[in-house]
């Protein structure tokens, strides 16, 4: 079966305030992976319509993000509608 690695990306500029996932740790689709603070100090909640293993954390509380910035690598469980 073919492996899929999704490189989720933060939305925006600002950063981070919470790491909610751990690198191994399952995830299902739209569950929250991150919360970023803006420059305007709203928080963003990043998910992504994935589910499936994380693969890697690239990222910790604190840090500056861009639209750039992968957050978390994820390994596809091609699953449909699995949540």
């Amino acid at each position: 079966m073919k492996e899929v690695l999704e490189k989720v990306y933060s939305p925006c500029y600002g950063s981070i305030k919470e790491v909610l996932v751990d690198q191994q740790a399952y995830v299902y689709e739209w569950e929250p992976l991150f919360l970023i603070e803006t420059e305007d100090q709203q928080v963003i909640e990043v998910s992504i319509g994935v589910s499936g293993i994380i693969e890697a954390v690239d990222t910790c509380p604190g840090q500056e993000v861009t639209p750039e910035s992968v957050l978390t690598i994820l390994k596809d469980d091609l699953q449909i509608g699995s949540d």
